[in-house]
């Protein structure tokens, strides 16, 4: 095979008058002489100028939207408007059909949903090509960013025994016959005949084995898929996503802010340097998108604006007892403008609550800390109670603007006795968990954690609405297509 070279370097070259082989698939032929090509290393097409009088009028006809060709020519300043270089075909060669009567992907705008359903196919529009460009920045960026820092990267297992959150919505993992499963005397299935001896799940989240790392390595971080079988059809869940989870010991609630808020610019910063181009095309299409909007849900900023301000501000600070005063006082809460009215201390605050802080009150990502024991979970450390004789715990929760939470962590209990009292009031098995409460046991310190949705990072950066637009191919209720 001849060695090709890729669209995004032929149009960034300073050479002209060089032969180059160029490979990709057709987005457009016109006046049977010039070829819109890509090859997904950028959204923009190198024009290809077909020598039409001396090719063979059978190659002509099979130039058709979505064929994959590849063509030996002569790279040239380019006459017309629009590009800086083009290539002079020599030859052509049609490495892949394409039927103009079945391709679905024809040179016109198509919606969303629809892209979904071909969810196989839309790799190929711009915008996803945009956003799976990005998305692939990120990822190498998380990498860095830890690598940078000393981190340890470590592979948590994606089948466990253990529900991290004790929410109970998991998948089960199981070879038994699901037919005529083996059961008990009490009727019960008998998972010790399982394939593990016992019943397992898809993991929710890396953190609890995590934290085993972090009490002898320090610094770890996971980043690895998980899974919740929420029966939820919003915008914003997955039930297979990927996290981000870091764990430190000797870090205490504000080093974990400081680290995560650290993280979110660096990613932010990472992509706006490398995926320039990218982020300027999904900035016009989210400006496009907004002007079917009615005027008062229009966002004052646009994607550009958005992610440099959060570069330029620090994150706001505050404690979720200061947040519950400024919401109760809020004109949509006095007016029950709020789908969920806040009520007074411990509400459990829900994503419109959150995006009237960042982005009606502050303006700005805000960190939240502090939240009432009652709605966090077991692991979390326990402050004293405060002068009401509320009893909170060292979470943090970061909330940015469109999103709602984009991080949620604490610092972790490291005393075994408040730990197994929670742990008994929340009704969670402390023997299951015995090798979790060893690390409070053997060389206990203060340590902290957090979790970052990396699919939600990149529906912030891209600007998309619906989080089934930023993975390859999204799982849901009723859908597992591809």
């Amino acid at each position: 095979m001849s060695q090709r070279t890729k669209i995004k370097a032929l149009l960034e070259s300073e050479q002209t008058n060089i032969e180059v082989t160029v490979k990709g698939w057709v987005r457009t032929f016109r006046n049977n002489q010039f070829i819109a090509l890509n090859d997904g290393s950028t959204n923009s097409n190198i024009q290809i100028v077909v020598d039409f009088e001396n090719t063979d009028p059978s190659i002509l006809k099979r130039l058709t939207t979505g064929a994959a060709i590849s063509v030996v020519g002569e790279l040239v300043a380019s006459l017309g408007k629009g590009q800086k270089v083009e290539v002079k075909a020599k030859t052509i060669e049609i490495l892949g059909d394409s039927d103009p009567e079945k391709y679905p992907l024809q040179p016109k705008k198509h919606s969303l949903e629809f892209l979904r359903e071909i969810a196989h196919l839309r790799f190929r529009t711009n915008t996803f090509g945009a956003i799976f460009r990005v998305r692939n920045s990120l990822a190498f960026a998380v990498h860095t960013f830890f690598q940078e820092r000393g981190f340890v990267y470590l592979h948590t297992p994606i089948i466990t025994a253990s529900d991290a959150e004790g929410a109970g919505e998991t998948f089960h993992v199981t070879n038994l016959n699901m037919a005529n499963p083996p059961r008990i005397e009490n009727g019960e299935v008998d998972f010790k005949q399982d394939f593990f001896g016992r019943a397992t799940n898809l993991t929710v989240s890396g953190q609890l084995e995590g934290e085993l790392g972090a009490m002898a390595l320090s610094d770890i971080y996971t980043f690895g898929p998980t899974f919740r079988a929420e029966n939820s059809n919003t915008t914003r869940h997955l039930a297979e996503f990927w996290m981000i989870e870091p764990e430190m010991a000797f870090y205490d609630l504000e080093d974990n802010m400081n680290l995560a808020e650290e993280l979110l610019k660096y990613l932010i910063a990472y992509v706006l340097k490398h995926n320039a181009e990218d982020i300027e095309f999904l900035t016009q299409r989210l400006a496009e998108e907004e002007k079917q909007k009615p005027q008062q849900e229009r966002s004052d900023m646009s994607l550009t604006e958005k992610l440099q301000f959060c570069l330029d501000n620090d994150f706001q600070r505050l404690t979720y007892t200061e947040a519950i005063d400024i919401l109760i006082e809020s004109t949509p809460n006095k007016k029950k403008k709020f789908q969920y009215p806040v009520e007074g201390w411990g509400t459990d605050l829900q994503s419109e609550h959150e995006r009237y802080l960042v982005e009606k009150h502050f303006k700005k990502p805000v960190i939240l800390t502090d939240y009432p024991k009652a709605i966090k979970a077991f692991y979390m450390r326990q402050n004293e109670p405060d002068a009401n004789g509320h009893e909170t715990v060292r979470a943090m929760d970061i909330l940015f603007p469109g999103i709602g939470e984009m991080v949620g962590g604490s610092q972790r209990e490291e005393r075994l006795e408040k730990l197994e009292q929670r742990m008994d009031e929340m009704g969670i098995p402390k023997d299951e968990l015995w090798w979790y409460l060893d690390t409070r046991r053997f060389g206990a310190c203060p340590h902290a954690g957090f979790g970052l949705g990396f699919e939600r990072m990149v529906q912030f950066v891209t600007g998309m609405g619906n989080i089934r637009d930023v993975i390859p191919f999204p799982r849901f209720p009723k859908n597992a297509e591809f």
